[in-house]
């Protein structure tokens, strides 16, 4: 096709850092539509594929902000995801901790006490309490005769495990391990020896592991394929983990385990002998990705020693290590970074964190010397040994805890032997301490109708027609914002170019062409459509129209009643051709990660945004490229479109002189499946399409529904910034 020309728009600075922080002033500053010259291209039209969707075998570097100021907002954001990827957004209820610790086991300068409470009505958590006793009784103590506390997720393999007489061969021989018979519990080892050095230490089952027994193992972390009775519509009960319905309200596995650490956390802080100035977390492979998240949820710790999975390369192959939303746009050396300026350690093995010393680590200095810390984060490179939490780690860990936790013990520390833990010394649950009978799918429904309706409780005064519009802008907001993260990039640019013009038989002019967004790599097809009566009136402004890819009545929407009468009245009609993109999917799905092993949807939302994510992208791209004047074009997204047209209407805010959605019954709620083109993570928790109109507020916005729905919280919102009259609703029957 030949290219006449290319229009290239210089987006003002505020729209380009994104229209987020311009809709919470809700002012208008003024922008000036910079008209470039007109040259040659030949660019494509449009892409005959779609990039390959990112796993967790990726690359994930961490690009470090130019200032502070920069990092302060980008971590903030990745807070917030955070928080959402773990269903903890808003934070579930942490009250007191009721545990119940008995059955003391005695090694020489410590002892271990079992341990279980409920994180949640119901679910217990189990695990053991190591306690220094002894010569070890004098160390760690600060001038209140309080000790610091470790928290130490364990990892995949479980607290319990063991190395058998073989195995400690090889290890003690490779260098790994240096005691027969501590060494072949080289997980218990860690908190036997930072009791010794004067710390109390806590270390918890992982969901199926150990004395965790309401979920399995298999079930949790070899999860092979999806259950029948997880395909029901998103806005069900959520009764099962992996469910529709839990993907919808981001519940996961994952999640529960995140929970479960923080509880941990809760108790072994509220223990009287423990500084609450003086609390740490370290955790190795599994562990070291629940101390990552930790630290990114967790104010209180002082020090932490993430081990195993800190890298920029594989971010955690298990179903418990991977949630909707998590490392879409990151990944975990950035989400390590959480931690900053405060102290933070880790080493680099011959496994997936081999190349940190040379790509992850540098970029952490760069940060925490930004700060004036550099001295807070180290990485020793110990790729001599494969993937390991072993003796050689752990001493640097000590030495670590020591500097940081302010135990003022001689260096190096040294761990020494003891008698290993037999099972029945490492077992929670006895004749006296019987384990729970509640297990399997009616644990699940438990858990998730727990989680879900605590979930509604703290949204009450952001959702419905009790919604508040601080309650909606200080949770809500944030949530859509991540769920639909694609503003305008920054740096980003746009370009739209056009083909030869055509006389249509009705005597209208189309001109076909392609607006590029340079920052995705995203090249959108549009139709602009100019009738004789258009191009005179004066009254009639241009028109974006969305040709949905569901639309399934005809390959393009110029022929039907709604679109002719609308371009009499334009001064001209952008057809934003939504349906010409390609989506490498069956019709009517979206791209999924075939991933043998992991039937989550995790691996892909996890990793990549949703479909209707990226069609919010491009209609935002095109919005932007017709800024002239600016704020001087309206939205109009037929059947089909709701999805990613409310979003970005309500992203684009004044940009948009009104827009008019038809949702025609549309609801999240109401999707069957996972990899339906409209699934969102997390949308059905936050308020479905009524949220998303809400979220427009206070701009002109119309929609077109069914007769009998009902819209509480827009109405709420746009009431509370006094703003009823910009919204309209139009009765489709």
């Amino acid at each position: 096709m030949k290219i006449l020309r290319t229009k290239k728009l210089v987006l003002h600075p505020v729209f380009r850092g994104g229209v987020a922080t311009l809709l919470v002033t809700f002012v208008l500053l003024p922008v000036a539509a910079v008209r470039a010259e007109e040259t040659a291209t030949d660019a494509p039209v449009n892409s005959e594929s779609l990039p390959e969707l990112k796993t967790l075998d990726g690359h994930f570097p961490f690009e470090v902000p130019e200032t502070l100021e920069q990092w302060e907002s980008r971590a903030e954001q990745l807070r917030t995801r955070v928080a959402m990827a773990t269903g903890l957004h808003p934070m579930l209820p942490r009250p007191p901790i009721k545990a119940t610790i008995h059955s003391v086991v005695k090694r020489d300068g410590f002892q271990i006490e079992k341990v279980y409470f409920e994180s949640l009505p119901g679910h217990f958590v189990t695990g053991l309490l190591f306690r220094p006793t002894g010569d070890s009784v004098a160390r760690g103590l600060n001038s209140d005769g309080k000790r610091p506390g470790v928290l130490c997720p364990h990892g995949h393999g479980g607290r319990m495990m063991r190395n058998n007489a073989d195995k400690m061969k090889q290890l003690i021989e490779s260098g790994d391990e240096m005691y027969m018979e501590s060494g072949s519990h080289p997980k218990l080892a860690r908190c036997a020896t930072l009791a010794r050095m004067g710390c109390v230490s806590f270390i918890f089952d992982m969901v199926g592991y150990a004395d965790s027994v309401q979920l399995s193992y298999e079930f949790a972390h070899r999860r092979h394929a999806t259950r029948p009775e997880e395909n029901v519509p998103a806005g069900s009960d959520p009764e099962l983990f992996f469910s529709t319905p839990a993907e919808a309200r981001l519940q996961s596995i994952l999640g529960l385990q995140t929970y479960n650490a923080l509880r941990s956390f809760d108790f072994l802080a509220s223990l009287d002998e423990v500084d609450p100035d003086r609390l740490a977390v370290t955790g190795g492979s599994g562990g070291g990705t629940q101390t990552i998240l930790l630290d990114a949820l967790e104010p209180r710790i002082a020090a932490s020693f993430p081990n195993g999975m800190v890298s920029t390369s594989m971010q955690g192959g298990c179903a418990c290590e991977n949630a909707c939303l998590l490392r879409i746009g990151t990944g975990n050396v950035e989400l390590a970074a959480l931690m900053a300026p405060k102290p933070m350690g880790m080493t680099a093995a011959d496994d997936w964190t081999i190349e940190m010393m040379s790509d992850g680590y540098p970029e952490l200095k760069q940060l925490y010397g930004m700060m004036n810390h550099p001295d807070h984060v180290l990485c020793e490179s110990l790729v001599q040994f494969k993937h390991n939490y072993n003796y050689v780690t752990r001493r640097i860990m000590y030495g670590w805890m020591n500097e940081h936790l302010n135990l003022g013990l001689e260096t190096p520390v040294v761990e020494t032997d003891f008698p290993a833990i037999t099972d029945d010394e490492g077992a929670v649950w006895n004749d006296d301490h019987p384990a729970p009978t509640q297990r399997g799918p009616k644990h699940e429904q438990t858990v998730l109708g727990w989680w879900n309706n605590q979930s509604q409780q703290l949204l009450e005064d952001c959702l419905g027609l009790s919604a508040t519009e601080n309650g909606f802008d200080q949770t809500v907001r944030p949530a859509l914002a991540t769920l639909f993260d694609l503003p305008i990039p920054e740096t980003s640019s746009v370009s739209v170019s056009y083909s030869d013009p055509i006389e249509h038989d009705s005597g209208a002019t189309l001109v076909s062409g392609v607006v590029t967004d340079e920052a995705r790599r995203r090249e959108i097809p549009i139709r602009k459509w100019v009738s004789q009566s258009g191009d005179k009136a004066s009254s009639g402004g241009t028109v974006l129209w969305v040709h949905s890819a569901a639309d399934e009545t005809t390959d393009t929407p110029e022929w039907s009643d709604a679109f002719s009468a609308q371009l009499r009245q334009s001064k001209a009609v952008i057809v934003i051709d939504i349906a010409a993109m390609p989506t490498d999917a069956p019709e009517g799905k979206q791209r999924t990660n075939p991933q043998p092993r992991r039937a989550s949807a995790a691996f892909t939302y996890g990793y990549n945004r949703p479909l209707a994510a990226t069609r919010c992208g491009d209609v935002l791209a095109v919005i932007a490229a017709f800024q002239d004047p600016p704020g001087g074009v309206s939205l109009v997204a037929p059947e089909g479109s709701a999805a990613y047209a409310l979003p970005a209407a309500a992203i684009a805010g004044p940009f948009l002189a009104d827009a008019t959605i038809a949702v025609n019954g549309f609801r999240f709620a109401d999707l069957q499946h996972q990899d339906d083109q409209h699934f969102v993570p997390g949308i059905v928790k936050y308020g479905d399409v009524d949220a998303l109109a809400a979220w427009r507020a206070p701009y002109a916005l119309t929609i077109q529904d069914s007769e009998e729905a009902e819209w509480p919280t827009t109405k709420a919102i746009y009431d509370a910034r006094d703003a009823s009259d910009q919204v309209q609703w139009q009765v489709n029957r």
